[in-house]
Protein backbone atom coordinates (compact mmCIF):
# COMPACT_ATOMS: atom_id res chain seq x y z
CA UNK A 1 0.00 0.00 0.00
CA UNK A 2 1.31 3.57 -1.10
CA UNK A 3 1.99 6.60 1.71
CA UNK A 4 -1.26 8.33 0.38
CA UNK A 5 -3.28 5.23 1.04
CA UNK A 6 -2.23 4.23 4.04
CA UNK A 7 -2.71 7.94 5.19
CA UNK A 8 -6.60 8.10 3.83
CA UNK A 9 -7.15 5.11 5.06
CA UNK A 10 -6.63 5.89 8.67
CA UNK A 11 -8.29 9.26 8.06
CA UNK A 12 -11.40 7.13 6.90
CA UNK A 13 -11.56 5.55 9.82
CA UNK A 14 -11.19 8.58 11.80
CA UNK A 15 -14.80 9.40 10.12
CA UNK A 16 -15.56 5.92 10.42
CA UNK A 17 -15.38 5.97 14.41
CA UNK A 18 -16.98 9.53 14.87
CA UNK A 19 -13.09 11.31 15.60
CA UNK A 20 -13.50 13.74 12.56
CA UNK A 21 -17.20 14.25 12.38
CA UNK A 22 -19.14 16.75 9.47
CA UNK A 23 -18.41 19.66 9.27
CA UNK A 24 -14.85 19.24 11.07
CA UNK A 25 -12.01 21.16 9.15
CA UNK A 26 -8.84 18.42 8.24
CA UNK A 27 -5.40 19.50 9.04
CA UNK A 28 -4.05 21.54 6.59
CA UNK A 29 -1.37 20.05 3.55
CA UNK A 30 1.10 21.92 5.79
CA UNK A 31 0.31 20.43 8.87
CA UNK A 32 -0.35 17.35 7.42
CA UNK A 33 2.95 16.68 6.38
CA UNK A 34 4.25 17.93 9.63
CA UNK A 35 1.61 15.66 11.53
CA UNK A 36 2.64 12.37 9.91
CA UNK A 37 6.20 13.35 7.97
CA UNK A 38 5.21 12.90 4.70
CA UNK A 39 5.45 15.08 1.84
CA UNK A 40 2.81 17.77 0.27
CA UNK A 41 2.24 15.76 -2.65
CA UNK A 42 1.43 12.68 -0.49
CA UNK A 43 -1.33 14.81 1.28
CA UNK A 44 -2.64 15.72 -1.67
CA UNK A 45 -3.12 12.99 -3.11
CA UNK A 46 -4.64 11.42 -0.13
CA UNK A 47 -6.96 14.29 0.15
CA UNK A 48 -8.05 13.83 -3.20
CA UNK A 49 -8.42 9.61 -2.60
CA UNK A 50 -10.64 10.80 0.00
CA UNK A 51 -12.75 13.56 -2.29
CA UNK A 52 -12.89 10.55 -4.49
CA UNK A 53 -14.81 8.28 -2.30
CA UNK A 54 -17.13 11.44 -1.10
CA UNK A 55 -15.85 11.52 2.65
CA UNK A 56 -14.58 14.76 2.28
CA UNK A 57 -14.91 18.12 0.65
CA UNK A 58 -12.62 21.47 -1.16
CA UNK A 59 -14.15 24.76 0.10
CA UNK A 60 -12.45 27.66 -1.34
CA UNK A 61 -9.91 29.11 0.46
CA UNK A 62 -11.02 27.48 3.56
CA UNK A 63 -9.07 23.57 2.94
CA UNK A 64 -10.77 20.41 3.27
CA UNK A 65 -13.90 19.16 5.62
CA UNK A 66 -15.56 16.12 6.60
CA UNK A 67 -18.84 16.04 4.47
CA UNK A 68 -21.69 13.80 5.76
CA UNK A 69 -22.06 10.68 4.10
CA UNK A 70 -24.39 11.27 1.06
CA UNK A 71 -27.50 9.37 0.00
CA UNK A 72 -26.95 7.92 4.10
CA UNK A 73 -30.84 10.19 4.81
CA UNK A 74 -32.29 8.02 1.33
CA UNK A 75 -33.23 4.21 2.07
CA UNK A 76 -32.19 1.84 -0.66
CA UNK A 77 -34.91 -0.36 -2.18
CA UNK A 78 -35.82 -3.56 -1.72
CA UNK A 79 -35.50 -7.17 -2.91
CA UNK A 80 -37.35 -7.61 -6.19
CA UNK A 81 -40.39 -9.71 -6.87
CA UNK A 82 -40.60 -10.55 -10.26
CA UNK A 83 -44.24 -12.66 -11.48
CA UNK A 84 -42.90 -16.35 -11.17
CA UNK A 85 -43.08 -18.36 -14.08
CA UNK A 86 -41.08 -17.88 -17.65
CA UNK A 87 -41.58 -15.50 -20.07
CA UNK A 88 -42.01 -15.33 -24.43
CA UNK A 89 -40.10 -11.94 -25.09
CA UNK A 90 -41.87 -9.45 -26.64
CA UNK A 91 -39.73 -6.20 -25.46
CA UNK A 92 -37.61 -4.79 -28.54
CA UNK A 93 -40.41 -2.25 -29.99
CA UNK A 94 -41.17 -1.41 -26.56
CA UNK A 95 -37.45 -0.64 -25.99
CA UNK A 96 -36.53 0.74 -29.51
CA UNK A 97 -39.33 3.01 -29.02
CA UNK A 98 -37.58 4.45 -25.51
CA UNK A 99 -33.95 4.70 -26.47
CA UNK A 100 -34.61 6.35 -29.63
CA UNK A 101 -36.32 9.16 -27.49
CA UNK A 102 -32.99 10.16 -25.86
CA UNK A 103 -30.38 10.28 -28.67
CA UNK A 104 -30.66 14.26 -29.56
CA UNK A 105 -27.16 15.72 -28.19
CA UNK A 106 -29.46 18.72 -27.08
CA UNK A 107 -30.62 16.13 -23.91
CA UNK A 108 -29.82 15.84 -20.45
CA UNK A 109 -28.10 12.24 -20.59
CA UNK A 110 -29.19 11.52 -17.69
CA UNK A 111 -30.63 8.44 -19.42
CA UNK A 112 -27.50 7.04 -21.49
CA UNK A 113 -26.24 4.02 -21.34
CA UNK A 114 -23.35 5.34 -22.26
CA UNK A 115 -20.21 7.75 -19.97
CA UNK A 116 -18.83 10.67 -20.92
CA UNK A 117 -16.39 11.07 -24.25
CA UNK A 118 -14.52 13.43 -22.08
CA UNK A 119 -13.35 10.70 -19.60
CA UNK A 120 -11.53 8.66 -22.10
CA UNK A 121 -8.16 8.99 -24.10
CA UNK A 122 -9.54 9.74 -27.50
CA UNK A 123 -6.88 11.81 -29.19
CA UNK A 124 -4.25 9.28 -27.33
CA UNK A 125 -5.70 6.37 -28.57
CA UNK A 126 -6.17 8.06 -32.29
CA UNK A 127 -2.40 8.30 -31.92
CA UNK A 128 -1.91 5.02 -31.51
CA UNK A 129 -5.12 3.63 -33.97
CA UNK A 130 -3.04 5.62 -36.87
CA UNK A 131 0.07 3.71 -35.76
CA UNK A 132 -1.74 0.59 -36.11
CA UNK A 133 -3.08 1.80 -39.48
CA UNK A 134 0.08 1.98 -41.23
CA UNK A 135 1.66 -1.18 -39.43
CA UNK A 136 -1.18 -2.99 -40.97
CA UNK A 137 -0.32 -5.30 -43.36
CA UNK A 138 -1.73 -8.41 -45.64
CA UNK A 139 -0.15 -10.89 -43.29
CA UNK A 140 -1.98 -9.14 -39.75
CA UNK A 141 -5.45 -9.17 -41.85
CA UNK A 142 -5.55 -12.79 -41.12
CA UNK A 143 -3.99 -13.06 -37.91
CA UNK A 144 -6.54 -10.71 -36.82
CA UNK A 145 -9.03 -13.22 -37.76
CA UNK A 146 -11.04 -15.20 -35.31
CA UNK A 147 -10.10 -15.49 -32.07
CA UNK A 148 -8.40 -12.43 -32.73
CA UNK A 149 -5.08 -10.57 -32.65
CA UNK A 150 -2.18 -12.45 -30.60
CA UNK A 151 -0.76 -9.68 -28.64
CA UNK A 152 -4.30 -8.29 -27.86
CA UNK A 153 -5.49 -11.82 -26.24
CA UNK A 154 -2.22 -11.85 -24.45
CA UNK A 155 -2.66 -8.54 -23.07
CA UNK A 156 -6.23 -8.99 -21.81
CA UNK A 157 -4.94 -12.46 -20.20
CA UNK A 158 -1.83 -10.89 -18.32
CA UNK A 159 -5.47 -8.56 -16.79
CA UNK A 160 -7.26 -11.47 -15.97
CA UNK A 161 -3.78 -12.73 -14.07
CA UNK A 162 -3.19 -9.36 -12.19
CA UNK A 163 -6.87 -10.57 -11.05
CA UNK A 164 -5.62 -13.64 -9.71
CA UNK A 165 -7.14 -15.88 -12.84
CA UNK A 166 -5.10 -18.36 -14.96
CA UNK A 167 -6.89 -17.65 -18.35
CA UNK A 168 -4.80 -18.78 -21.78
CA UNK A 169 -5.14 -16.57 -24.89
CA UNK A 170 -6.55 -19.63 -26.71
CA UNK A 171 -9.51 -19.27 -24.39
CA UNK A 172 -10.09 -15.91 -25.34
CA UNK A 173 -12.27 -15.01 -28.31
CA UNK A 174 -12.16 -11.30 -29.35
CA UNK A 175 -15.65 -9.76 -30.10
CA UNK A 176 -17.39 -6.68 -32.31
CA UNK A 177 -17.84 -5.39 -28.76
CA UNK A 178 -19.46 -7.40 -25.62
CA UNK A 179 -23.39 -7.20 -26.93
CA UNK A 180 -22.02 -9.35 -29.80
CA UNK A 181 -19.63 -11.83 -26.69
CA UNK A 182 -23.01 -12.08 -25.32
CA UNK A 183 -24.97 -13.10 -28.71
CA UNK A 184 -22.47 -15.52 -29.56
CA UNK A 185 -22.46 -16.93 -25.88
CA UNK A 186 -26.04 -17.27 -26.12
CA UNK A 187 -26.71 -18.67 -29.63
CA UNK A 188 -23.54 -21.48 -28.46
CA UNK A 189 -25.30 -22.93 -25.33
CA UNK A 190 -29.18 -22.43 -26.61
CA UNK A 191 -31.56 -23.23 -29.11
CA UNK A 192 -34.96 -21.23 -30.04
CA UNK A 193 -37.63 -22.08 -27.23
CA UNK A 194 -35.16 -22.74 -24.51
CA UNK A 195 -35.17 -21.18 -21.54
CA UNK A 196 -32.42 -19.09 -19.66
CA UNK A 197 -31.91 -17.25 -16.27
CA UNK A 198 -31.90 -13.46 -15.81
CA UNK A 199 -31.48 -11.40 -12.76
CA UNK A 200 -34.64 -8.87 -12.43
CA UNK A 201 -34.47 -6.12 -13.15
CA UNK A 202 -31.57 -6.83 -15.96
CA UNK A 203 -30.38 -4.96 -18.94
CA UNK A 204 -32.55 -4.56 -21.57
CA UNK A 205 -30.12 -5.64 -24.43
CA UNK A 206 -29.71 -8.82 -22.67
CA UNK A 207 -33.50 -9.37 -23.27
CA UNK A 208 -33.36 -8.11 -26.95
CA UNK A 209 -30.86 -10.37 -27.54
CA UNK A 210 -32.66 -13.55 -26.26
CA UNK A 211 -35.66 -12.16 -28.27
CA UNK A 212 -33.96 -12.22 -31.15
CA UNK A 213 -32.96 -15.77 -30.57
CA UNK A 214 -36.55 -17.18 -29.47
CA UNK A 215 -35.78 -17.73 -25.83
CA UNK A 216 -37.49 -17.70 -22.78
CA UNK A 217 -36.63 -16.14 -19.93
CA UNK A 218 -37.06 -16.81 -15.90
CA UNK A 219 -36.54 -13.61 -13.91
CA UNK A 220 -34.62 -14.34 -10.78
CA UNK A 221 -35.16 -11.55 -7.50
CA UNK A 222 -32.52 -9.38 -7.25
CA UNK A 223 -30.93 -7.14 -4.61
CA UNK A 224 -30.33 -3.36 -5.08
CA UNK A 225 -26.86 -3.78 -3.44
CA UNK A 226 -25.76 -7.82 -3.20
CA UNK A 227 -27.41 -8.75 -7.00
CA UNK A 228 -29.13 -11.94 -7.29
CA UNK A 229 -31.00 -13.93 -5.25
CA UNK A 230 -28.70 -17.31 -4.64
CA UNK A 231 -31.77 -19.03 -2.70
CA UNK A 232 -34.27 -17.81 -5.69
CA UNK A 233 -32.19 -19.16 -8.30
CA UNK A 234 -31.25 -22.42 -6.35
CA UNK A 235 -35.65 -22.97 -6.79
CA UNK A 236 -35.54 -22.02 -10.00
CA UNK A 237 -32.98 -24.50 -10.99
CA UNK A 238 -34.80 -27.12 -9.68
CA UNK A 239 -38.13 -26.19 -11.08
CA UNK A 240 -37.25 -25.09 -14.85
CA UNK A 241 -34.89 -26.66 -17.57
CA UNK A 242 -32.59 -23.63 -17.59
CA UNK A 243 -29.74 -23.86 -20.30
CA UNK A 244 -27.97 -20.75 -18.98
CA UNK A 245 -27.90 -17.80 -16.47
CA UNK A 246 -26.75 -13.90 -17.67
CA UNK A 247 -26.04 -12.52 -15.07
CA UNK A 248 -24.49 -8.91 -14.06
CA UNK A 249 -22.14 -9.93 -10.89
CA UNK A 250 -20.29 -6.27 -10.92
CA UNK A 251 -22.06 -3.16 -10.69
CA UNK A 252 -24.86 -4.50 -12.16
CA UNK A 253 -26.74 -2.35 -15.19
CA UNK A 254 -29.58 -1.00 -13.62
CA UNK A 255 -28.34 -1.51 -10.07
CA UNK A 256 -25.22 -1.03 -9.70
CA UNK A 257 -25.27 -4.22 -7.42
CA UNK A 258 -22.13 -6.29 -6.49
CA UNK A 259 -22.29 -9.94 -5.74
CA UNK A 260 -20.05 -10.38 -2.79
CA UNK A 261 -16.65 -12.70 -3.35
CA UNK A 262 -18.29 -15.50 -0.52
CA UNK A 263 -21.64 -15.09 -2.98
CA UNK A 264 -19.83 -15.70 -6.02
CA UNK A 265 -18.17 -18.89 -4.97
CA UNK A 266 -21.73 -19.78 -3.62
CA UNK A 267 -23.14 -18.88 -7.15
CA UNK A 268 -20.49 -21.37 -9.03
CA UNK A 269 -21.00 -23.98 -7.14
CA UNK A 270 -24.67 -24.11 -7.45
CA UNK A 271 -24.30 -24.16 -11.11
CA UNK A 272 -21.64 -26.93 -11.41
CA UNK A 273 -23.87 -28.89 -9.57
CA UNK A 274 -26.82 -28.27 -11.81
CA UNK A 275 -23.70 -28.13 -14.55
CA UNK A 276 -25.67 -25.11 -15.83
CA UNK A 277 -22.96 -22.40 -17.62
CA UNK A 278 -22.78 -18.64 -16.40
CA UNK A 279 -22.47 -16.07 -19.09
CA UNK A 280 -21.34 -13.18 -16.96
CA UNK A 281 -21.79 -9.60 -18.53
CA UNK A 282 -18.83 -8.48 -16.70
CA UNK A 283 -17.99 -4.77 -18.65
CA UNK A 284 -17.95 -2.58 -15.43
CA UNK A 285 -15.71 -4.27 -13.28
CA UNK A 286 -12.96 -2.20 -13.87
CA UNK A 287 -14.69 1.00 -12.75
CA UNK A 288 -14.24 0.10 -9.05
CA UNK A 289 -14.45 2.98 -6.63
CA UNK A 290 -12.70 0.94 -3.92
CA UNK A 291 -8.97 -0.01 -4.01
CA UNK A 292 -9.46 -3.77 -5.12
CA UNK A 293 -10.92 -5.05 -7.69
CA UNK A 294 -13.82 -7.22 -7.40
CA UNK A 295 -13.32 -10.97 -7.19
CA UNK A 296 -12.87 -12.20 -10.81
CA UNK A 297 -14.96 -15.36 -11.40
CA UNK A 298 -12.83 -16.88 -14.05
CA UNK A 299 -10.15 -17.57 -10.91
CA UNK A 300 -12.82 -19.86 -9.30
CA UNK A 301 -13.81 -21.55 -12.68
CA UNK A 302 -12.13 -24.63 -12.40
CA UNK A 303 -14.78 -26.62 -15.02
CA UNK A 304 -14.56 -24.22 -17.87
CA UNK A 305 -18.44 -22.98 -16.89
CA UNK A 306 -18.12 -19.85 -16.79
CA UNK A 307 -17.94 -17.52 -20.05
CA UNK A 308 -16.87 -14.13 -19.07
CA UNK A 309 -17.66 -11.34 -21.73
CA UNK A 310 -15.86 -7.80 -21.16
CA UNK A 311 -14.98 -4.70 -23.36
CA UNK A 312 -12.75 -1.73 -23.65
CA UNK A 313 -15.78 0.15 -24.16
CA UNK A 314 -16.69 1.07 -20.63
CA UNK A 315 -13.40 1.80 -19.28
CA UNK A 316 -11.28 2.75 -22.38
CA UNK A 317 -12.11 3.00 -25.59
CA UNK A 318 -15.93 3.93 -26.25
CA UNK A 319 -16.66 4.24 -29.89
CA UNK A 320 -14.18 0.86 -30.68
CA UNK A 321 -16.35 -1.79 -30.39
CA UNK A 322 -14.02 -4.15 -29.18
CA UNK A 323 -14.71 -6.70 -26.69
CA UNK A 324 -14.10 -10.34 -25.82
CA UNK A 325 -15.61 -13.81 -24.73
CA UNK A 326 -13.02 -15.85 -22.28
CA UNK A 327 -14.83 -18.63 -23.08
CA UNK A 328 -13.95 -21.78 -20.95
CA UNK A 329 -14.73 -25.26 -22.39
CA UNK A 330 -17.07 -23.36 -25.13
CA UNK A 331 -13.97 -21.23 -26.76
CA UNK A 332 -14.10 -23.70 -30.18
CA UNK A 333 -17.58 -23.44 -30.49
CA UNK A 334 -17.66 -19.16 -29.61
CA UNK A 335 -14.51 -18.86 -32.28
CA UNK A 336 -16.77 -21.07 -34.66
CA UNK A 337 -20.00 -18.49 -34.16
CA UNK A 338 -17.74 -15.58 -34.41
CA UNK A 339 -16.41 -16.18 -38.38
CA UNK A 340 -19.86 -17.43 -39.20
CA UNK A 341 -21.72 -13.96 -38.24
CA UNK A 342 -19.30 -11.20 -38.17
CA UNK A 343 -15.94 -13.05 -39.34
CA UNK A 344 -13.64 -10.60 -37.35
CA UNK A 345 -13.47 -7.69 -35.60
CA UNK A 346 -11.64 -4.74 -37.07
CA UNK A 347 -7.95 -5.35 -37.57
CA UNK A 348 -6.34 -1.73 -37.10
CA UNK A 349 -8.54 -1.70 -33.82
CA UNK A 350 -6.90 -4.69 -32.20
CA UNK A 351 -3.70 -3.83 -32.68
CA UNK A 352 -4.23 -0.30 -31.52
CA UNK A 353 -5.65 -1.16 -28.03
CA UNK A 354 -3.18 -3.90 -28.01
CA UNK A 355 -0.55 -1.44 -28.21
CA UNK A 356 -2.17 0.68 -25.92
CA UNK A 357 -2.13 -1.58 -23.18
CA UNK A 358 1.71 -2.21 -23.42
CA UNK A 359 2.95 1.15 -23.87
CA UNK A 360 -0.31 3.62 -23.53
CA UNK A 361 -0.44 3.79 -19.45
CA UNK A 362 -3.68 1.65 -18.90
CA UNK A 363 -3.71 1.55 -15.13
CA UNK A 364 -2.59 5.14 -14.68
CA UNK A 365 -6.04 5.84 -16.88
CA UNK A 366 -8.18 3.72 -15.00
CA UNK A 367 -7.18 5.09 -11.75
CA UNK A 368 -8.01 8.60 -12.94
CA UNK A 369 -11.30 7.50 -14.36
CA UNK A 370 -12.82 5.78 -10.82
CA UNK A 371 -11.48 8.68 -9.08
CA UNK A 372 -13.48 10.98 -11.29
CA UNK A 373 -16.86 8.79 -11.66
CA UNK A 374 -16.66 8.11 -7.64
CA UNK A 375 -16.94 12.34 -7.83
CA UNK A 376 -19.52 12.10 -10.24
CA UNK A 377 -21.85 9.62 -8.23
CA UNK A 378 -21.15 12.19 -5.14
CA UNK A 379 -22.37 15.09 -7.12
CA UNK A 380 -25.42 13.15 -8.78
CA UNK A 381 -26.81 11.95 -4.80
CA UNK A 382 -26.20 15.38 -3.69
CA UNK A 383 -28.22 16.41 -6.25
CA UNK A 384 -30.80 13.95 -5.96
CA UNK A 385 -31.15 15.13 -2.41
CA UNK A 386 -31.22 18.47 -2.75
CA UNK A 387 -33.86 18.72 -5.35
CA UNK A 388 -36.36 15.10 -5.61
CA UNK A 389 -39.04 15.05 -3.11
CA UNK A 390 -39.71 12.82 -0.20
CA UNK A 391 -40.12 9.29 -0.55
CA UNK A 392 -37.35 8.03 -2.84
CA UNK A 393 -35.20 4.91 -2.69
CA UNK A 394 -31.93 4.86 -3.75
CA UNK A 395 -29.50 2.44 -4.26
CA UNK A 396 -25.38 3.36 -3.99
CA UNK A 397 -23.23 1.69 -5.81
CA UNK A 398 -19.47 1.00 -5.44
CA UNK A 399 -18.73 1.17 -9.30
CA UNK A 400 -19.81 1.34 -12.60
CA UNK A 401 -22.08 4.72 -13.24
CA UNK A 402 -25.92 3.92 -12.97
CA UNK A 403 -28.13 4.80 -9.41
CA UNK A 404 -31.10 2.93 -8.99
CA UNK A 405 -33.66 4.59 -8.08
CA UNK A 406 -37.34 3.62 -6.54
CA UNK A 407 -39.83 6.46 -6.64
CA UNK A 408 -42.87 6.64 -5.10
CA UNK A 409 -45.61 4.31 -5.89
CA UNK A 410 -47.86 6.49 -7.32
CA UNK A 411 -45.29 7.80 -10.28
CA UNK A 412 -45.46 5.94 -13.41
CA UNK A 413 -42.23 6.00 -14.70
CA UNK A 414 -43.26 5.91 -18.23
CA UNK A 415 -45.31 9.11 -18.04
CA UNK A 416 -42.54 10.61 -16.15
CA UNK A 417 -40.25 9.54 -19.20
CA UNK A 418 -42.54 11.59 -21.46
CA UNK A 419 -43.05 14.32 -19.35
CA UNK A 420 -38.93 14.71 -18.54
CA UNK A 421 -37.97 14.17 -23.15
CA UNK A 422 -40.35 17.45 -23.57
CA UNK A 423 -38.02 19.61 -21.08
CA UNK A 424 -34.93 18.06 -22.73
CA UNK A 425 -34.15 15.04 -19.81
CA UNK A 426 -33.53 12.00 -20.83
CA UNK A 427 -34.14 8.86 -17.64
CA UNK A 428 -34.26 5.27 -18.33
CA UNK A 429 -38.07 4.60 -16.83
CA UNK A 430 -37.54 0.50 -15.09
CA UNK A 431 -39.92 -0.96 -17.47
CA UNK A 432 -37.33 -0.89 -19.71
CA UNK A 433 -35.36 -3.87 -17.69
CA UNK A 434 -37.85 -6.47 -17.69
CA UNK A 435 -39.37 -9.32 -19.66
CA UNK A 436 -42.56 -8.72 -18.13
CA UNK A 437 -42.33 -4.71 -17.95
CA UNK A 438 -42.29 -4.37 -14.13
CA UNK A 439 -40.94 -1.68 -12.02
CA UNK A 440 -43.11 0.97 -13.10
CA UNK A 441 -42.19 3.55 -10.67
CA UNK A 442 -38.20 2.90 -11.16
CA UNK A 443 -35.89 4.44 -13.03
CA UNK A 444 -32.21 4.17 -13.73
CA UNK A 445 -30.01 7.64 -13.89
CA UNK A 446 -26.16 8.22 -15.15
CA UNK A 447 -23.23 9.56 -13.56
CA UNK A 448 -20.99 9.21 -16.26
CA UNK A 449 -21.21 12.52 -17.80
CA UNK A 450 -18.79 15.36 -15.67
CA UNK A 451 -21.11 17.02 -13.62
CA UNK A 452 -22.56 20.46 -14.63
CA UNK A 453 -24.81 23.42 -13.69
CA UNK A 454 -27.05 21.97 -16.61
CA UNK A 455 -27.65 18.64 -15.19
CA UNK A 456 -28.25 20.47 -11.79
CA UNK A 457 -30.74 22.13 -13.59
CA UNK A 458 -32.53 18.99 -14.82
CA UNK A 459 -32.28 17.39 -11.43
CA UNK A 460 -34.14 20.14 -10.06
CA UNK A 461 -36.66 20.15 -13.03
CA UNK A 462 -36.95 16.28 -12.69
CA UNK A 463 -37.84 16.35 -9.27
CA UNK A 464 -40.66 19.03 -9.75
CA UNK A 465 -42.20 16.29 -12.17
CA UNK A 466 -41.95 13.67 -9.41
CA UNK A 467 -43.34 15.80 -7.18
CA UNK A 468 -46.28 16.76 -9.64
CA UNK A 469 -47.03 13.37 -10.73
CA UNK A 470 -47.68 12.08 -7.22
CA UNK A 471 -49.28 14.77 -5.85
CA UNK A 472 -51.57 14.14 -9.13
CA UNK A 473 -52.12 10.55 -8.86
CA UNK A 474 -52.75 10.57 -4.91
Amino acid sequence: MTLYQDLADRTEKLIADGVLRPGDRLPSVRQACKRHEVSPVTVTQAYHLLESRGLIEARPKSGYFVRARLGHRLPEPGMSRPVEGSTALQVSDFIFQILDSVRDPAIVPLGSSFPGPELYPLGKLGRFLAGAARRTTPLSTLTGLPPGNDELRRQIALRYLAQGAVVPPQEIVVTSGALEGINLCLQALTRPGDLIAVESPTFYAGLQASERLGLKVVEIPSHPREGVSLGALAEALSRHPVKACLFMLNFANPTGSRVSDENKRALLELLRRHQVPLIEDDVYAELHFGREAPLATKALDADGLVLHVSSFSKCLAPGYRVGWVAAGRHAKEIQRQKLSTSLATAIPLQIALADYMKHGGFDSHLRQLRCQLARQEATLVAGIERHFPAGIRLARPEGGYFLWLELPARVDALRLHQDALAQGISIAPGPIFSAKREFRHYLRLNFGHPATSRQDDALAALGSLIARHGAASG
